[in-house]
C-alpha cells in the first residue's frame, strides 16, 4: 500500500474515533472500555497471524520494545484520552492531541538526530493556527475551571504518551519487526497493564450491552486499533514519527466534516480558513524531504538486525 493510502486511512478512521469515543463514556468505567478494545483487537491480529502462518516467535529484546510500544501508545495513551474526554469536550481533546505532531519533531531529533526541515516546520505551524481557528469558537467559550484545566493536562500527557510509543514503534521498525506481530504483541501488553491498572483501582469489569456500546466497540476494536494502527504505524516506519505524526492534525477536520454531514453543522468562513490552513500545512509536510541526520560522524552506529528468533 503506498504511503498516501496509509495516512488516508488513519486519518479517515481516527478522524471519527473521538466521536466512536463518546459512547464507551458512562456506564463502564474508560480503563476497562479499554481492556475490551484491545484485548479484542489483539486477539484478531493473533488470530490474522497464525491463519497466514506468520512467525510470533521474538527474542526477549524485541518483547522488551513490544511491552514498551504497548504501554505507552496502547494503555497510558488512551487511558489518558479516555479520562480526559471525561472533563472535557472531543474537541478540546482533538486540539491537546494535536500537539503530538510537535512532540514527534522534537523526539525525532533528541533519539534519531532527525532535524526537521524548514518546510516540515512551516507545515507544523500552519496546521496549528488551522486547528486553532477550527475550535476559536469552543476556545472563546471556555471557562478554565479546575475540571477543565485537568482534563486538558491529561489529554496532553496523553499526548506525550502517544508520541514516545510512536518512536518506540520506529525503533522497532528500523530492527526490521513486522508491524502485524508487533502491534498483536504490543496491544496484548497493553491490554494486560491497563487490566492490572484496573484491578488495582478496584473497577469492575462490567459491560454495556446497549447497542451504541457495543457497536462503537468493535468500530473501535476492528478499525480504530488494528487497521489505523496499522497503517499508521506502517507509515512511522516508512517516513518517520515526525512527518507521519501530522495525521493528528487532521483528525479535528475529518471530525468537522463528519459533523456536517451527520450533525448539520453549518460551515462558516472562520471554519472553511481553518480548514484549508490544516490541508496546506498537511501538503507541506508529506511533500517535504524526510530529514537531516545531525549525529556527529564519529558516532558508532550499531547495525540494526531483527529481534528474531
Amino acid at each position: 500500500m503506498s504511503n498516501a493510502a496509509l495516512y488516508t486511512v488513519a486519518v479517515l478512521i481516527w478522524g471519527s474515533t473521538w466521536l466512536a469515543i463518546e459512547f464507551q463514556l458512562g456506564v463502564v468505567e474508560p480503563e476497562v472500555s479499554i481492556v475490551y478494545r484491545y484485548g479484542l483487537a489483539a486477539g484478531l491480529l493473533f488470530a490474522w497471524s497464525a491463519f497466514r502462518g506468520l512467525s510470533l516467535r521474538f527474542d526477549w529484546r524485541a518483547h522488551f520494545w513490544f511491552a514498551l510500544l504497548g504501554i505507552l501508545l496502547f494503555s497510558l495513551n488512551y487511558i489518558l484520552a479516555y479520562r480526559a474526554q471525561v472533563f472535557i469536550s472531543s474537541a478540546l481533546c482533538a486540539i491537546a492531541f494535536s500537539m503530538i505532531l510537535w512532540m514527534n519533531i522534537v523526539n525525532a531529533r533528541l533519539f534519531f538526530g532527525i532535524r526537521s526541515t524548514r518546510q516540515v516546520t512551516a507545515g507544523a505551524l500552519l496546521g496549528a493556527a488551522g486547528v486553532l481557528t477550527l475550535f476559536a469558537p469552543q476556545i472563546g467559550e471556555l471557562t478554565l475551571s479546575d475540571s477543565v484545566f485537568g482534563g486538558l493536562v491529561l489529554a496532553v500527557l496523553g499526548a506525550m504518551s502517544a508520541s514516545f510509543g510512536n518512536i518506540a514503534s520506529q525503533h522497532v521498525q528500523q530492527h526490521h519487526l513486522p508491524v502485524v506481530q508487533s502491534n498483536a504483541w504490543g496491544m496484548l501488553y497493553g491490554t494486560l497493564w491497563t487490566a492490572g491498572y484496573a484491578l488495582y483501582r478496584g473497577y469492575e469489569f462490567t459491560y454495556d450491552a446497549s447497542p451504541a456500546y457495543t457497536i462503537s466497540l468493535l468500530y473501535l476494536s476492528v478499525f480504530g486499533s488494528v487497521i489505523a494502527f496499522g497503517a499508521y504505524l506502517s507509515l512511522v516506519g516508512r517516513i518517520g514519527a515526525h512527518r507521519a505524526g501530522y495525521a493528528t492534525v487532521m483528525f479535528p477536520v475529518v471530525a468537522l466534516l463528519l459533523s456536517c454531514l451527520f450533525e448539520g453543522l453549518q460551515l462558516d468562513a472562520p471554519t472553511m480558513a481553518g480548514v484549508l490552513m490544516v490541508v496546506a500545512g498537511n501538503l507541506l509536510v508529506l511533500r517535504s524531504s524526510p530529514g537531516r541526520d545531525v549525529r556527529p560522524q564519529g558516532v558508532v552506529r550499531i547495525r540494526k538486525r531483527p529481534y528474531m528468533l
